[in-house]
């Protein structure tokens, strides 16, 4: 794992110093090794986190003739396995790191070298004869690649924050994606809040021919998650293949020269990879947790118990709203964009932790996405069929009760707000029913009702477009297929710069492709049976994962965010919200914000989430846009401000 950044040029320049910033920007990416490679038409530069063949497999890398010089960050995991067909067709090694292997795959295979490539991967090659760059992402979207174009100049970077030292490359808000922003906390599309500065999507490559008359950059997709294909099987071969496979994924991924450990929550999914990666590998597994200070927010006891029962050498740290909020600038630095989730800054934390003991994690993110494991789909589920006998009363009559339940005094607050999730008190269409009930911490009119000024942009669509390109499937598939296009790129790249920013890899044995493809083969009622998500998942670690853990209750790794903007401490926030200089100025309405922060401090309606947004976005727009980035770094928490 490391950091690359480049740019070409349509005309030669020289200017040494560029790639030297841009590189440098990301050192806590790879703090073992640099590298340049520079020519009139292209610079590339490189950050080494060492794993793979520590001696050996300095970048940029070059192919036997010096004319093809690539940087990549990630791993291939079968790098070993495609190797001896290579050097039969001729290709010769000079090391024995991973990064060699798709330097001569792409000499022999060209961009099809992607289809045999196994593991989590963003590179960019430089055909200096050709003068022609490729450049390509993982299937799934595990390692990052942004990129700026202009006509003249193509830069790319691990992080945004290396393009911003190009010259042709400036801060600006592209406030058109406020919308989504705010209902989501991210971008679904290949935009960034940058604007000009784009992200190459999961399963595509970018082809940049500078040798032509009009050189632009060429994007196609090479992979992409495949419909279901259910076949006929009996339960318990499903239960078999599915353990089968889970345990070949994570002995791929313990490949590595430098010690390794495993990111432990005490839930289904990191329980699971603990616990095979215990029965696998040869050393002490280390594993880690973190958790709040307040206990019911804290999932420390159920991985402890889980590190006991599976044998692993555990380490913990534990979290208070002072650390919280002063590391908060820094990350949103190091995320580049606004943090989408509170749990965001408790990984980095926990990356913190392991880094004192180990390089290399194992995380289980992916698995609720591929099998039903959120409860939004079991609840979207309930309301459907519901829905469906509901809609024989008159739509007057719905409309009316919907109306009643928004309003009346009859109901309590609790009732009112569980009815409100309900058929009975939504709209019945996929945005009220689901995005606005289970994901959208602002939904349009909440948006409307604060901003004085707001693009006119959907904040659906970016979902909706994964949703609608899929009508022949069942309501679960598209749910699985939309999430796993919008909501899981967003968390891989949250554990990607958490867990860098501390420079540890961390590894996602669930997303293996191979494992995903299966996932798609896997029937419905494998996946949410009885409204029980994950259901083939469970059944296959059964007796190496205690049974308490499996089947407890889902805590989806919370925080005390709520609690802690009701504390007195939490008036510096909202004045960070209020400035008049700030980022939310030029958009908000003050006296809206003023009775949005009132109704949360007072308890009268829980509006963490969008308090949320609006803070991690103003402290983005200080990081990047209005030069306040030295008087936040330390933190936003040491001056002493009244709640409301």
């Amino acid at each position: 794992m490391c950091g690359i950044a480049g740019f070409v040029t349509v005309q030669p320049s020289d200017s040494p110093s560029v790639i030297e910033r841009m590189t440098d920007t990301i050192r806590h990416r790879g703090p073992d090794d640099s590298g340049y490679y520079r020519d009139p038409w292209a610079s590339l530069g490189f950050r080494r986190l060492s794993i793979i063949d520590v001696a050996g497999g300095h970048q940029p890398m070059a192919n036997e003739d010096a004319s093809l010089f690539i940087v990549f960050n990630g791993e291939i995991f079968n790098h070993a396995e495609l190797r001896p067909s290579l050097v039969q067709a001729g290709h010769r090694y000079s090391n024995r790191s991973d990064t060699e292997t798709i330097l001569h795959s792409y000499e022999q295979y060209g961009p099809a070298c992607l289809l045999r490539l196994r593991g989590m991967f963003a590179f960019a090659i430089w055909d200096k004869t050709a003068r022609k760059l490729f450049c390509a992402r993982d299937r799934l979207g595990k390692k990052p690649f942004y990129y700026y174009w202009d006509g003249r100049t193509f830069a790319f970077a691990s992080e945004i924050k290396a393009l911003l030292e190009h010259p042709s490359v400036s801060p600006q808000f592209e406030d058109a994606l406020l919308p989504e922003y705010l209902a989501f906390g991210y971008v679904s599309d290949d935009r960034t809040l940058f604007r000009g500065i784009r992200k190459l999507m999961p399963g595509h490559h970018l082809t940049l021919d500078l040798s032509s008359a009009s050189p632009q950059p060429e994007i196609r997709q090479y992979w992409d998650i495949p419909d279901p294909q259910p076949e006929t099987r009996d339960d318990s071969s499903w239960i078999s293949e599915c353990r089968e496979r889970l345990e070949q994924t994570v002995c791929m991924r313990l490949m590595s020269d430098v010690p390794l450990g495993m990111f432990l929550s005490g839930g289904l999914d990191s329980s699971a990879i603990a616990a095979l990666m215990k029965r696998n590998f040869s050393g002490p597994v280390k594993t880690f947790a973190v958790g709040y200070r307040e206990a019911e927010f804290s999932e420390l006891p159920y991985a402890r118990h889980v590190s006991q029962a599976i044998g692993t050498e555990h380490h913990e740290v534990v979290v208070g709203m002072e650390d919280f909020f002063n590391a908060l600038p820094r990350l949103i630095w190091h995320e580049d964009e606004p943090i989408a989730w509170p749990s965001s800054v408790s990984l980095y934390f926990v990356s913190r932790l392991a880094r004192e003991h180990v390089t290399v994690v194992l995380t289980g993110e992916g698995s609720d996405e591929m099998f039903g494991g959120y409860a939004r789909y079991r609840f979207y589920a309930m309301n459907q069929r519901w829905l469906r006998l509901y809609r024989l009363l008159p739509g007057a009559l719905r409309s009316a009760v919907r109306n009643h339940v928004a309003t009346t005094p009859l109901l309590s607050s609790t009732l009112r707000r569980k009815l409100q999730h309900t058929f009975v008190g939504r709209g019945e269409d996929l945005e009220s029913l689901y995005l606005d009930n289970f994901y959208s911490a602002f939904s349009a009119a909440q948006q409307h009702a604060l901003f004085k000024r707001l693009p006119t942009t959907s904040p659906y669509a970016g979902f909706r477009k994964y949703w609608d390109s899929k009508p022949h499937l069942s309501a679960l598939p598209r749910l699985l297929f939309a999430d796993q296009k919008t909501y899981l790129v967003e968390l891989l790249m949250k554990q990607d710069q958490m867990s860098m920013a501390t420079s540890v890899e961390s590894r996602v044995p669930f997303l293996d492709h191979e494992f995903v493809e299966f996932s798609t083969r896997v029937p419905q009622h494998m996946k949410l049976r009885h409204g029980e998500g994950k259901y083939i998942v469970k059944k296959a670690i059964e007796g190496i994962v205690p049974h308490e853990i499996i089947y407890r209750k889902k805590m989806g790794f919370p925080t005390p965010l709520r609690q802690w903007l009701r504390d007195p401490r939490a008036g510096s926030l909202f004045q960070i919200m209020r400035a008049k200089d700030g980022l939310l100025a030029s958009y908000i309405d003050p006296a809206a914000l003023d009775k949005l922060l009132h109704l949360q401090v007072s308890g009268r309606e829980d509006a963490t989430d969008r308090v949320w947004r609006l803070l991690t976005l103003q402290l983005w727009g200080d990081m990047f846009l209005t030069g306040k980035r030295e008087a936040r770094w330390e933190g936003i928490m040491a001056a002493s401000h009244p709640i409301v």
